[in-house]
Formats: structure tokens, C-alpha cells, sequence
């Protein structure tokens, strides 16, 4: 059996690397049109600030080793021009030369390219940059060498991020701009105002709700929506992705959703022994079962891997994606799985959420530091739909769990009965992953109910009260700019004839554990409450505005 793969990286070196360890007997060629065949894209922004020292480090395989180890016949610089499925024929291009080869199975792992607007005067910027791979690394790197001070990145996605967080430790000055309302628009508001507090503070100069509408002086000043213009020696275009399929078109394979290869559940394409894996592909966001582009190492290194089962004759299944991504800016670490609340509230289903506090190990071991984690789940069968979590340490640990939760389609009852090892350096007795178990559980059996940041406003308006159950110290240190009824918890039992039956209240604390202790006496007592989720902590995160300090 002859088998071409047309593009390396995750998904197709993960494929023929599978097929050899399955058919000794095959062979494999794999045509990169770039120089390499085989490299950590995902680590990319880290070489341009230093903490990748060795530019060879982003190099995982060379053709060289891959003949030794795999027996592939491994052809950089060799771009695949054309597809006849009829024939089962590749055209290649090479050093100026056309050639094909036939193929018994052909696999397409040609990955996203990244969309580039069209903006006014970029084709005559002479400054701006994309990063996708290691030549367009080198193209930055190569300008870093001019010394710029200042630089711009447009998006504020995960690539976005981590080249302005690299950018600024190898000392630039860096201005993010993103059309979104906040920065990491995979996060909803409130979570991604934690990185937007990170990014300042080490800062950065963030610019959201606008975008870069003109390029001017070759690219030295960019103008936006309002008009603001903005000096940069250094632009890095990071607004998305697009999958790659301009091959495909030539093959008459079938696009479907933004241009996407549409395969089925064993990755077979519309034309016959074509298959296609990665960035490229259409896939089953598992939720929802519906269809969507999720470009990600992990999904597209597990893809090659079946593909190459498939064409060996082991039966697997595409069984889809659940979009599990997490990002470092600084000391702050973001990360989410599944749905969000904007995707949930775009599809109108039906949802709930609650938020959590917790620390990443026993609080009264030394580093503690804080964790913040939101669940969205189904009210009623209590389905996981999503989760994000930030923090200084251990977000990825919570998000892992519960990215297993939910491909194990394990609910909110399963979650404080995980089982998580235990001491103090490592985590709680109570995990932040079994508190939001415990919270949600709440919330579904009726022993609380909760609203929402961004409710407390009209829940307000339309009449009713604010009872914050801080201390007093507390309040000094900031308080919501709403009228507020003040009982510190420990004296609200003794206190509750301040207190008026006929009048609704919404009752917050710090973090929400004292609030919701407040919640079950009032409601015992006869009292209709509600908790602000999230409470103080979460609430001037995401509205500083309405928050004052002192008196």
C-alpha cells in the first residue's frame, strides 16, 4: 500500500508515524511545503522573548530521523498543487519543477492559515507579521533584531496573548487591540477581566471593542474604529484562523462550515481513499453535536493517530471535539472547556451557572494561591455544557477534571463524589472541582438561588435590597456602589428584626460562602434572598466602576 500525506506537524506526522508502527510493510511518503516537517508550533511566542533559548529546541524531527526511526520518506519544500482522485494522482512542485506520484490512500493534514483582514494599506505595510510557523517565527525574530520599541497585536485570542506577553518581556512596549468587548473572547467577561487585570499590570496597553480599519506610513501608524491611531514598529496580526483548503477545492472534495474539509466518523472526505485530519477539518463539537472548526494540538494529534487506524483496518471513530484551551499572560493562568455562556446564550439552551473560590492547595500551606472556576451546566439533568477557570496556579488541573467530566458525560451530581489525592501542598480535602459539584447541587435541589453580575443591576432597580454580610474592615477595603443593607454574618441571626419579611434581598459577601450561609438562615427564617454569585471578588473584577473604597 502506497500512502501520501500532504502536510506534517500534529495531525499528519502523528499519522505516519501510527501507520509505520501498524504496516511495516507501506509506503509512506509525506510532502511539507514548508522547510520542516516536524515542529512545536504551540511553543513559537516563547522563543521570541528567550524563555525557548535554542531556536533547534522547536525542531521535534528532522527527514533525517524520521528515515532512521520510521523508514518515512519525509520531502520538505515539496508543495502538493493539485489532486485527480479519478487517478489517485498528486501533482508536486519542487525546486521549480512539477512532478506526480500516485497513491492508493491520500490524507490531508494541511492545518489553518491565519486570516488576515482586509484592512486598507496593508500591502504596503512593511512591518506587519503573522506567526504560524517557523519561518514566519525567523521573519519576526529578524526584526526584533532593529531594535522597535513599540508594538502592536491585533487580537486577543490565545496566539494574541502569548506574543504580547513575549513581546513585553523582551521589553517592547505592546499595545493590544481586539474587536471583542474584552480580551480572550473564548472566556466570558467576567473570567477574562482577571487576564485583563494581568495584562495591565504588567503593562500592556489593552484597546477592546475597536478594531484596525487603515495602515498608514507603510505600517508605522495604525487607525482604528474611533480613529484613534496608534504607533507600532512591530504588528502582529493574530485574529484567527482559517482552515486551509484551497487543495481540497481543487479536489472537489466537499467544504462545509466557514470552508471546512467535511469528513465522516472514520475522517473519509467526499472523494474516494482521500482523508483529511487537523485544523482543516469540519468537527462535532461533542456538546452540541453540531458542527465547528476547533484548531487545537491535541484534537489534531489524536486525529492522525485514528486516521492511520482507520487505513490500517482498525475501527475507530471521529467522535469530535469539546475545545479544551488554556493561556499564561505573566502570572495569571486562563483556561476553558466546552461551552461558554455567550455560545450557550446564542443557542438558546437552557443553563445555570455558579462561580467558586477556592485555592490551589490548603490555605494554610504556604503559596497558596487563589482559584477562580465557573460550571455551566444544564438545570434539570444537571449535563456539564462548559467550564473556565483562572488563577496563578493549578487552573489546569481543575480544567483537565472537568474537560473528563464532561467527555465522560459525568453531571453536577458526579462531582463532589470525584475522588482527588490529597495533601497540603497539592490541593484541598474539598477540591475547588467538588465545591462547584456541591454549589451546583444547591442550586438544583432549591436550597439556593443565585443571579448573576451582570443582573444585580436591573434586580436592583426593580426593587430589591443589597444585604452585605462582610465585616466591617471588609467594607473599608471596598464596597458596591448600590444602597446597602450592612449585618456582618455572625451577628445576623441576632439581627434579623432589622431586617423586613415583605422586601426581597439580594445578600453577597466576598467569595460567596458566607453569602450563601446568610442565604440558608434568611430563608429559614421565613425571608425570600437571593446570592449574588461570585459576589464581591468576582463583581469588582469585572465592573471596577462600581466599586468604591473607604467611608
Amino acid at each position: 500500500m502506497k500512502i501520501i500525506i500532504v502536510g506534517g506537524v500534529a495531525g499528519g506526522m502523528s499519522a505516519a508515524t501510527r501507520l509505520r508502527r501498524l504496516k511495516e510493510d507501506a509506503e509512506i511518503i509525506i510532502f511539507e511545503k514548508g522547510p520542516f516537517v516536524s515542529f512545536a508550533n504551540c511553543g513559537l511566542p516563547y522563543y521570541v522573548s528567550g524563555e525557548i533559548a535554542e531556536r533547534e529546541d522547536l525542531l521535534v524531527q528532522t527527514p533525517e530521523s524520521l528515515k532512521a526511526r520510521f523508514r518515512l520518506d519525509v520531502r520538505p519544500f515539496h508543495e502538493v498543487t493539485a489532486i485527480s482522485p479519478d487517478q489517485h494522482i498528486v501533482t508536486v512542485r519542487h525546486d521549480g519543477k512539477e512532478f506526480t506520484e500516485s497513491y492508493d490512500k491520500l490524507i490531508l493534514s494541511p492545518g489553518a492559515k491565519p486570516f488576515v483582514p482586509p484592512i486598507e494599506g496593508l500591502e504596503t505595510a512593511e512591518n506587519t507579521y503573522t506567526l504560524r510557523n517557523v519561518p514566519d517565527l525567523d521573519e519576526i525574530m529578524l526584526a526584533l533584531e532593529k531594535e522597535p520599541k513599540e508594538a502592536v497585536v491585533i487580537g486577543a485570542g490565545f496566539i494574541g496573548l502569548e506574543m504580547a506577553e513575549n513581546l513585553r518581556k523582551r521589553g517592547l512596549n505592546v499595545t493590544i487591540v481586539e474587536k471583542a468587548p474584552h480580551v480572550l473572547p473564548p472566556l466570558d467577561e467576567e473570567m477574562a477581566a482577571f487576564v485583563q487585570a494581568e495584562l495591565l499590570k504588567n503593562g500592556i496597553h489593552v484597546v477592546t471593542s475597536q478594531s484596525a480599519t487603515r495602515f498608514e506610513d507603510k505600517g508605522k501608524v495604525i487607525v482604528l474604529e474611533n480613529g484613534q491611531k496608534i504607533a507600532s514598529d512591530v504588528t502582529i496580526l493574530s485574529v484567527g484562523v482559517q482552515p486551509e483548503n484551497a487543495l481540497a477545492q481543487v479536489a472537489g472534495i466537499e467544504l462545509g462550515l466557514r470552508g471546512g474539509i467535511l469528513v465522516n466518523e472514520r475522517y473519509e472526505t467526499s472523494q474516494p481513499d482521500i482523508y483529511a485530519v487537523g485544523d482543516a477539518i469540519v468537527v462535532k463539537q461533542e456538546v452540541t453535536g453540531e458542527d465547528a472548526l476547533i484548531s487545537l494540538a491535541s484534537p489534531a494529534n489524536r486525529q492522525g493517530r485514528q486516521v492511520a487506524d482507520v487505513i490500517a483496518g482498525v475501527a475507530r471513530k471521529n467522535k469530535g471535539s469539546i475545545g479544551t484551551a488554556i493561556v499564561r499572560a505573566f502570572d495569571m493562568t486562563a483556561a476553558s472547556t466546552g461551552l461558554s455562556e455567550r455560545i450557550l446564550r446564542m443557542n438558546g439552551l437552557p443553563y445555570q451557572v455558579i462561580h467558586v473560590s477556592g485555592k490551589d492547595h490548603a490555605g494554610y500551606y504556604p503559596g497558596a494561591t487563589d482559584v477562580t472556576l465557573k460550571l455551566l451546566f444544564e438545570p434539570t439533568s444537571g449535563k456539564i455544557y462548559g467550564a473556565q477557570g483562572v488563577g496563578k496556579k493549578g487552573v489546569d488541573k481543575r480544567i483537565d477534571i472537568l474537560s473528563t467530566a464532561i467527555k465522560g458525560n459525568l453531571t453536577i451530581f458526579d462531582l463532589p463524589e470525584l475522588e482527588f489525592t490529597y495533601a497540603p501542598p497539592f490541593g484541598s480535602a474539598k477540591d475547588p472541582v467538588n465545591m462547584l459539584g456541591y454549589a451546583a447541587l444547591n442550586l438544583v435541589e432549591g436550597l439556593s438561588d443565585n443571579i448573576q453580575w451582570y443582573e444585580l443591576e436591573d434586580e436592583l432597580a426593580a426593587g430589591k435590597k443589597f444585604l452585605d454580610v462582610r465585616t466591617a474592615s471588609e467594607l473599608q477595603q471596598g464596597r458596591l456602589k448600590v444602597d446597602t443593607v450592612h449585618i456582618p454574618l455572625n451577628e445576623l441571626r441576632e439581627r434579623l428584626g432589622e431586617l423586613d419579611k415583605s422586601q426581597d434581598y439580594i445578600v453577597s459577601c466576598h467569595s460567596g460562602l458566607r453569602s450563601y450561609i446568610a442565604e440558608r438562615i434568611l430563608k429559614q427564617a421565613g425571608f425570600s434572598v437571593q446570592n449574588l454569585d461570585g459576589a464581591f471578588a468576582l463583581y469588582k473584577m469585572v465592573k471596577p466602576e462600581g466599586v468604591e473604597y473607604g467611608n
